[in-house]
């Protein structure tokens, strides 16, 4: 069993090259906000010329705003539509199929200051968004069903340092001594087509996901072929047991269809997890952080707040190279307890420090270690465990439709607190991460009453827990065979030898 947790370099190669699509979805997060001046003055350029009269400030901003919130949109419809293309198309090809959206929309993007054109950003923006919103379906699911059961958690957090490495260059190519001017912000917006040329020539000689390949197209062969490449051993046999089990059970299933996980008892309580995670992570107030950390270190009187904000973007990307190395130590759910228990300590902090900072002259570099300690957190728990760990909590059949309602979830918060932060922001003043602060705690107490462990536990053990769980929770049903709780017997021994 030692050989279990091996990583091999088809692995590594396999897990790098899905996660050019988180890496992406970063980058188009935070591309937008460094040139917002500039492009705005390009809106205003060109509309006034084709009208011939001056835009009202009302109408800017409006325009500025949906080439923000339309991203979020094409999002929410993208990540819905995750499960029409993993069962068809399989995982890696789905993954190399969407890429086409990255060319047309980073097109669009990179060309409409030659064109003149304010539609062809918004549409640009809006096809990016759809792209990305696949993005965060398919590349958790492909990252999950290729790795090992006791390096899950580790490879899964790759998925969010895909992210927020993807933040960070674009807050670094945004500076006006690289691509922030107002020559270059254009290539600055359409750069995101040579990831998506890189990630569609690697993927050409990634492996199909195993499971996909024995469970959804009945193909034994090649799914141990691919798994004896990624594991590096060619005793896989137990891997092949595992999947064939799973294969078993969904084919006494109903087809998994999005209100099926509401109906019936077996997913109810996992979707529920799934959507309370994604909302964790949204609602937890990292957005508004990331989305006004120039206004707030401003606020706070530094000179150079831009610099600040790539200070915060280094701190994201450090701790979730952190979380990498805990998740399979600590686990999933003390991991994102802890996280969100820091946070909710350092946004009080923040508000304490903002609401004072015009009294108490020193207190406003407490408010950068404050949102500095708040971005650390969160990529300890609530960054990086919400993403994989849907993908863990539900087997094989119901999995596409899972990541799609929780991708749709997170994305919509996403959109909901762009939207209504800066509202937010004008009423409540200072206190306005107080709003985060409650749904913080929220959040604290529901993942530690409701959300189970998922370390070192197979997919079918897992769901065969909520199963159980639904089972005793129905009078009406026959008693079961299988115990829920023989999971962990069942792991301890490799567990222990690996």
């Amino acid at each position: 069993m030692a050989d279990k947790k091996k990583i091999t370099a088809s692995l590594i190669y396999a897990v790098s090259v899905a996660a050019i699509g988180s890496l992406q979805f970063g980058y188009n997060t935070g591309v937008i906000n460094a040139p917002e001046k500039i492009i705005q003055a390009f809106f205003n350029r060109t509309l006034s010329q084709r009208s011939g009269e001056t835009i009202s400030p009302e109408l800017l901003t409006s325009l500025w705003s949906l080439s923000v919130a339309i991203f979020s949109v094409g999002g929410m419809i993208g990540s819905f539509s995750v499960s029409l293309f993993v069962n068809r198309f399989g995982r890696r090809n789905s993954m190399l199929l969407v890429n086409i959206l990255a060319f047309v929309g980073g097109a669009l993007m990179a060309l409409s200051k030659i064109a003149k054109a304010v539609e062809m950003l918004i549409i640009g923006r809006f096809i990016i968004g759809l792209f990305c919103g696949l993005c965060t379906g398919f590349v958790p699911m492909y990252i999950s069903e290729v790795s090992p059961t006791s390096l899950r958690g580790a490879f899964g957090t790759l998925n969010q340092l895909g992210i927020v490495v993807g933040i960070l260059v674009a807050q670094i190519f945004g500076l006006n001594g690289i691509m922030g001017t107002e020559t270059l912000w254009p290539l600055l917006l359409g750069f995101t087509i040579l990831p998506a040329v890189l990630q569609c020539v690697a993927l050409l000689f990634c492996p199909e996901s195993p499971r996909f390949l024995l469970i959804n197209k009945m193909e034994e062969e090649k799914a141990q072929t691919v798994l004896q490449k990624l594991r590096g051993t060619l005793d896989v046999s137990q891997d092949i047991l595992e999947m064939k089990e799973e294969s078993a059970k969904m084919s006494q299933e109903k087809k998994a269809t999005v209100p099926e996980l509401f109906r019936s008892p077996n997913y109810r309580q996992a979707i529920i997890i799934s959507i309370m995670l994604q909302l964790s992570q949204q609602l937890s107030g990292i957005n508004a952080v990331f989305y006004y950390s120039t206004g707030i270190f401003e606020r706070a009187g530094i000179t150079q707040p831009v610099y600040a904000t790539i200070g915060a973007g280094v701190v994201n990307t450090v701790f979730t190279v952190v979380s990498l190395f805990l998740v399979e130590r600590a686990g999933r759910r003390t991991l994102h307890l802890v996280g969100l228990g820091g946070m909710a300590v350092c946004a009080a902090v923040m508000t304490i420090a903002l609401a004072l900072k015009d009294a108490v002259g020193w207190i406003r570099y407490i408010s950068i270690v404050a949102t500095f300690g708040f971005v650390a957190l969160f990529e300890i728990g609530p960054g990086p465990i919400p993403w994989f760990i849907v993908a863990e909590l539900f087997s094989q059949g119901p999995r596409p439709a899972a990541m799609a309602v929780a991708g749709c979830s997170n994305w919509t918060s996403n959109f909901l607190v762009g939207m209504l932060f800066p509202y937010a922001e004008k009423l409540c003043g200072p206190y306005v991460f107080l709003i985060f602060l409650v749904f913080l705690i929220i959040f604290f107490i529901f993942t530690y009453f409701k959300v189970p462990e998922t370390k070192g536990r197979t997919f079918e053990d897992i769901s065969r827990g909520f199963e159980g769980q639904a089972e005793t929770s129905s009078p009406s049903s026959p008693p079961v065979e299988k115990n829920p709780m023989v999971e962990m017997n069942s792991i301890e021994p490799e567990k222990e030898a690996a």
